[in-house]
């Protein structure tokens, strides 16, 4: 039985394993840090063009984050949506969601990179070292995507809001400044597009990868359509 109003309560193995690491690697981010072990610029994602980028950072990202409240946030969707997701499609199934929502949420912010690359330099690929751009905005641009990392399970966790609001949209949750509960059919749309504006008109100091976060819900909505998962008829 699922527990909507505690769902601490269910906290379903996969839920909970996802929990557990993403906890210990941000406890290690900061205690190898202090013995000069830089985790960020390991594990964390860069354009694949960049001196940081590794292979290995496509799936590492995801239990990356950038502070407490980074990942407070981002372990507080999981938590209060991934064990019922994790009941619907099983613990190998939604893992395996996870991952592939992560995954298409990072390629996604690549992709954008890579126009923005190929804006400024006419190509996707430059020498960083000898590229000296047209404008100190267009040098700025290319230093946040070589240098900056994408790091964070927020494209995961698009990708587990919108299976929710595809399966479950009359579930009803608490977010932050408003004192009533709403239904996720609300809440999914507006914060989608709100992303999809943050994403083409940013603000000044915005460090938030808003495309890997459309990335997540878009990936999340195609997977469940071609797993063919339908909305139960006996809940809510």
């Amino acid at each position: 039985m699922y527990n909507v109003q505690n769902p601490f309560l269910n906290m379903t193995p996969v839920v909970k394993n996802l929990l557990i690491i993403n906890i210990i690697f941000f406890i290690a981010t900061y205690a190898l840090g202090s013995m000069g072990i830089d985790l960020v610029q390991w594990l964390s994602a860069f354009y694949p063009d960049s001196p940081f980028f590794r292979v290995w950072q496509i799936i590492t990202y995801m239990f990356m984050h950038g502070g407490f409240f980074h990942i407070f946030s981002n372990m507080l969707g999981l938590v209060m949506i991934g064990p019922l997701l994790e009941y619907t499609l099983g613990s190998k199934r939604f893992l395996t969601y996870y991952f592939i929502t992560g995954v298409g949420a990072l390629l996604l912010q690549f992709a954008v990179q890579a126009i923005e690359v190929h804006q400024v330099a006419g190509t996707f690929v430059i020498d960083v070292r000898n590229f000296h751009p047209a404008s100190i905005s267009d040098l700025h641009k290319l230093q946040e995507i070589y240098l900056a990392p994408v790091l964070g399970a927020s494209g995961a966790i698009f990708g587990l809001l919108v299976a929710v609001f595809l399966l479950y949209p009359n579930i009803e949750v608490y977010i932050y400044f408003i004192p009533i509960p709403v239904k996720i059919k609300y809440i999914v749309p507006v914060y989608v597009l709100f992303e999809l504006y943050s994403g083409f008109r940013p603000t000044a100091g915005d460090s938030v990868a808003h495309f890997a976060h459309i990335g997540g819900a878009l990936i999340g909505f195609i997977v469940i359509k071609l797993w063919g998962i339908r909305r139960p008829s006996n809940f809510f």
